[in-house]
């Protein structure tokens, strides 16, 4: 459950699977970027799981277990396994693995943007909200995107507004730029009334928080 909840944070849509039953189910109906298997499962092991997913797709493959002797590794590997980390094991150790498997599969990296729970897909232009896609304006995913590339940056009003000016075919001025500014905040903050996301400087701009 922690490990579900902080790949989420991250932005990943997660699907969880505590057998190995219920995850033959799911990888004959559904198609994933990446599959992090334990080894010990209650109904089987992660090397069996291991063969039956790479019997059907080049889905990279993460093994976790309590077993860190070399025996073990090299199973895992030659089995076609991406990578594989001992527990216990540090979050970000495990989250850096995640996105080095991604970025060498050619599924994740150069076009996605992830803060907070959520994640922009530049080369798709979707962006998603705790793993569920939330729909924008070409106004507000413009804007979104000028924030998320500039992340941490103070952006003045028109310097956003000579950025998104026109990008739906709407005419823009510094009274829309507030109302989709309210309109964006709506949809990525979790309370639009207290954004964490999209952050106000008094009397300067907007920034997106870090």
């Amino acid at each position: 459950m922690g490990l579900s909840y902080a790949l989420r944070e991250e932005g990943y849509g997660v699907t969880t699977c505590r057998d190995t039953v219920s995850a033959q189910k799911k990888i004959k109906i559904q198609d994933f970027d990446l599959a992090i298997l334990d080894v010990s499962l209650p109904d089987g092991n992660g090397y069996d799981l291991c063969r039956e997913i790479k019997k059907v797709s080049d889905t990279p493959i993460i093994f976790l277990t309590v077993f860190n002797e070399e025996s073990n590794v090299v199973k895992g590997l030659d089995m076609g396994a991406d990578d594989y980390i001992a527990k216990p094991f540090r979050l970000r150790e495990l989250l850096s693995r995640v996105r080095t498997v991604l970025r060498r599969a050619g599924g994740d990296e150069r076009d996605i943007i992830r803060m907070n729970g959520l994640t922009i897909d530049t080369s798709k232009g979707i962006v998603m909200k705790n793993g569920t896609e939330i729909p924008l304006t070409a106004l507000e995913y413009r804007l979104l995107q000028t924030f998320a590339t500039n992340r941490g940056q103070l952006l003045t009003r028109r310097q956003l507004l000579e950025e998104i000016w026109d990008a739906g075919g709407d005419f823009v001025n510094d009274n829309t730029l507030t109302v989709y500014i309210k309109r964006l905040r709506e949809k990525i903050e979790e309370d639009p009334q207290h954004p964490v996301l999209l952050q106000t400087v008094r009397g300067m701009g907007y920034r997106m928080g870090d």
